[in-house]
């Protein structure tokens, strides 16, 4: 993010830069306010604090169990919030903001958080 030549540069970024580019730039001030871990940044077996915007929430099942699955993105990366035994959480849902604690670990090739401790967070402007 960084200077981008003062007040008129930034001006200039914002009216020429991609909506996702954007998103992304609020998305990392979003993370950094809430003191939390870039997910590019996270490797497996790390306890973690993360923050994004979730992208998709899906039911699956894991050894005959249901599980609520939510890919949350920060502009950096994606990690995949997998809620064992849940079907619903009520504001788990496409477009809301989370903050997320628990350890990575990589399942089928993605950043994933088994049953993490969470919050939701009010709409940032990335969404608005």
């Amino acid at each position: 993010m960084g200077d981008r030549g003062g007040w008129w540069g930034r001006v200039v970024h914002r009216l020429n830069a991609d909506d996702q580019v954007l998103e992304a730039e609020d998305l990392q001030r979003t993370v950094e306010a809430a003191g939390a871990i870039p997910m590019g940044e996270c490797h497996e077996r790390q306890e973690v604090c993360v923050v994004g915007s979730i992208r998709s929430v899906t039911l699956r099942s894991h050894a005959g169990a249901q599980s609520l699955e939510a890919d949350i993105y920060d502009g950096t990366g994606t990690v995949t919030l997998v809620f064992l035994g849940r079907k619903h959480i009520p504001g788990i849902q496409t477009g809301r903001t989370v903050k997320a604690a628990g350890m990575v670990m990589n399942q089928d090739s993605r950043t994933t958080i088994f049953n993490p401790r969470y919050e939701l967070l009010p709409a940032s402007s990335a969404s608005a």
